[in-house]
């Protein structure tokens, strides 16, 4: 086949499935044109607030219906509640999807942070976003109140969101005192306690004195990383839990010896319940048990209001189809990238991306050096996952820092040795590789030993901060393996930097930069458009690209030298392995993805493993960390398949590791927490 005719096809392919994935899913997420989806955004007396707003084609002013808004946790956005946001819109209830601030299209006023540090910018955003939404949806025509007055209105957030429900509610037994109206009717979190909204004031007996007499529940899943804990444990936390025996809960069931899936009265006149799925923290958002049950819950607290709703059964749920649609236009995404670089290249100067094919190496070796071979290349990958938990969760200066800043330093002392080796063999290709180790393995050590994007002003997205610090780490261990290798072994057998992708030219570098720089721009105005015509995006569950506002790219230039760095080295990594006779073909791309993501995915499988195998995770002291790794599988592999699938029509790394670098980093910092953003 005609090699333009293929691209060609590709492309045509890859639109069809974004149009297609994205339509249907359009479809499901408003009930089939049940609903109105539409986003908006409100001025606040802290900010800006965004949500994607779910209106019932029977709701107006002289419909007003019962309202409940949903809210995301800590560096998520709206979209992560699209399961409670359909399936509760889909019944009759106006739902508002919310933006909690510097999260999604939200932002905090600057003048509104408490301090510039983690905590005095970490709190503002939670203890105000739902209060706020709340403020802004009660003075709504479409949403409904009772004679009195008071908002027939529903609060559910999933753990940071949930503080911010607590917070709402609390805020609105307090205002109650001064307007005799309570706007919130009823409330339910998932995936947290007061262990945070204490910090606040609101502590569980606080909260349960200003209950108010109102229908409130918690999703308390059994295996939540960070929630739900026996007093006695407050560090090591990803293990079992049962929350409803905590004295905690006791106090706000107010009960002696609760069970789960049960109301209780409460002294008030309200009503509360427990609930407790066997699941994990970021399972909440993306589970029919978990969405059955707010179903279940607002049906009950407004049953009162039933007239105004529809009874569809709990269980009878579509918000699956919405996401695997979505999954559907993904796909089409990620192919998209291929056939739009290619187009790309046939264009003046960018052709210079192009350079001469990389022949398949036929790489003969015993079956010794083959086993010798697979044990490297698997310790190489393995090792970046092995440091995570050090990295990540130790930091600098932890026995496991310190141990990899000996491996840097060891790596260097082999790079002088290799080094000294080629230049009395007057082999220069060895020697410059081994000159590459000595750098890379005294940068691995300063790195390791060193504290690094600390400062919340600088770096003003701390999760995307402690990935980085991982980020940089793996990428110096990678080009130390590499090097180390090339200068001992493969500099001997003629292996050449031309071999690993590497071509030094300054024309093929820029051209390969302004390829990647075009080809993510059109992939986002792709999104966009999808957007717009159905407030979809690309997503399944935590992996997602989604739209952003231009005040996040400042950001996105701190730490896209970072991430660059390291797809610059796995792109060279992935060329040097899979450009083989022995790796054509599909074998070819698994092996890349096992380079790329195949470390963090066993990991995660030991970690979470062993947590369901024994009540306590391998590290149970990595909470937020482990959750992060669920959405990083997925992102390395897909950069893996990208890598692999242009190295081969480029002739070299650069436009597929310039691409991985910008697409991957616009992604993280769009679907995250990112202060100061205005």
């Amino acid at each position: 086949m005609n090699t333009n005719k293929k691209t060609l096809r590709v492309l045509c392919l890859a639109l069809i499935l974004i149009f297609l994935g994205s339509a249907v899913a359009g479809l499901i997420n408003s009930s089939f044109t049940g609903v109105k989806v539409s986003r908006i955004s409100f001025e606040t007396a802290n900010g800006e607030l965004s949500g994607l707003l779910y209106l019932p084609k029977d709701a107006s002013q002289s419909n007003p219906k019962p309202t409940i808004i949903v809210t995301h946790g800590y560096l998520n956005s709206a979209e992560m509640q699209d399961a409670n946001a359909i399936e509760l819109s889909r019944r009759g209830f106006v739902v508002l999807a919310l933006d909690q601030y510097d999260h999604g299209h939200s932002a905090l006023n600057k003048e509104n942070y408490m301090s510039e540090d983690f905590l005095g910018m970490w709190m503002p955003f939670w203890v105000n976003s739902m209060n706020d939404a709340v403020q802004y949806m009660y003075e709504q025509p479409y949403v409904l109140k009772d004679a009195q007055g008071n908002g027939i209105i529903g609060v559910t957030g999933h753990s940071m969101g949930g503080f911010s429900s607590s917070m709402a509610l609390a805020m609105d037994e307090a205002q109650y005192e001064t307007s005799g109206v309570r706007k919130i009717y009823a409330g339910l979190t998932e995936g947290s306690d007061f262990s945070y909204t204490s910090y606040a004031g609101i502590d569980v007996a606080t909260a349960d004195a200003l209950g108010g007499g109102r229908i409130m529940g918690k999703v308390a899943a059994q295996y939540d990383e960070f929630f739900f804990n026996d007093p006695s444990e407050t560090v090591n936390t990803v293990r079992h839990k049962d929350y409803v025996s905590t004295e905690e809960a006791q106090i706000w069931l107010e009960q002696d010896a609760p069970q789960v899936d049960t109301w209780y009265d409460t002294k008030d006149g309200g009503k509360r319940i427990i609930y407790e799925p066997a699941q994990t923290h970021p399972w909440n958002h993306f589970s029919k048990t978990t969405t059955s049950y707010a179903v279940s819950f607002y049906m009950t607290a407004f049953e009162d209001y039933g007239d105004l709703l529809k009874d569809i059964d709990p269980n009878a749920q579509v918000w699956q189809w919405k996401e695997f649609f979505e999954l559907v236009a993904l796909v089409g995404f990620i192919m998209l990238f291929v056939p739009v670089v290619t187009l790309l290249t046939k264009l003046p100067f960018l052709k210079e991306a192009v350079t001469e094919a990389l022949p398949v190496r036929n790489v003969k070796t015993s079956t010794a050096g083959k086993v010798v071979s697979g044990i490297v290349l698997v310790v190489v990958a393995l090792l970046p996952a092995i440091f995570y938990t050090p990295l990540v969760d130790g930091g600098a200066g932890s026995l496991g820092t310190n141990i990899l800043m000996g491996i840097g330093i060891a790596g260097a002392v082999c790079g002088v040795i290799s080094c000294a080796l080629s230049q009395k063999a007057k082999n220069k290709s060895g020697r410059n590789g081994s000159i590459v180790a000595i750098i890379s393995g005294i940068c691995l050590a300063f790195t390791a030993h060193t504290a690094m994007y600390e400062n919340i002003v600088v770096w003003p997205a701390p999760a995307v901060s402690d990935i980085a610090y991982w980020t940089i780490n793996a990428a110096l261990i990678s080009i130390l393996a590499m090097a180390l290798i090339y200068g001992f072994t493969k500099a001997k057998d003629g292996v050449k930097l031309s071999d690993y992708g590497i071509v030094c030219s300054v024309k093929t570098i820029v051209a390969g930069l302004c390829t990647a720089v075009a080809a993510v721009v059109i992939g986002y105005v792709v999104l966009a458009l999808m957007d717009v015509l159905f407030k979809a995006d690309f997503r399944i569950w935590t992996f997602a690209f989604k739209t952003f506002d231009a005040n996040i790219m400042p950001t996105v230039l701190k730490f896209l030298p970072t991430f660059l760095l390291f797809y610059v080295a796995s792109t060279a990594s992935i060329t040097i392995n899979t450009n083989t006779e022995g790796t054509k073909g599909v074998k070819g791309y698994f092996l890349a993805m096992f380079l790329n993501a195949g470390g963090v995915f066993i990991w995660l499988i030991r970690q979470y493993g062993t947590l369901f195998a024994t009540g306590v995770a391998a590290h149970p002291e990595s909470a937020l960390s482990g959750i992060v790794l669920v959405a990083m599988v997925p992102t390395l592999a897909v950069a893996a398949i990208l890598s692999r699938a242009l190295y081969k029509r480029m002739g070299n790394i650069w436009t597929p590791a310039f691409l991985n670098g910008i697409l991957m980093t616009v992604m993280t910092i769009a679907n995250t927490t990112v202060f100061l953003k205005v």
